[in-house]
């Protein structure tokens, strides 16, 4: 994500599409149960699109 991108407001479709992706790393085994929970709690916490993007950074571009 570029920089100046990272700083934006995150909307509720931001939130859920990045819920989406965690849902699909999960469902993959590349996050346990309390790793998931943890992160989507973060994602609805989340402000800006940076914080989403870190939230999903470690998982494989594919699902996103």
């Amino acid at each position: 994500m570029r920089d100046e991108r990272r700083a934006v407001r995150a909307g509720d479709a931001d939130r859920e599409e990045t819920i989406r992706q965690l849902q699909r790393g999960l469902s993959q085994g590349r996050l346990d149960v309390a790793e998931f929970d943890e992160r989507v709690r973060a994602a609805y916490a989340a402000r800006t699109l940076g914080e989403l993007a870190d939230l999903i950074a470690d998982l494989p571009r594919d699902l996103w």
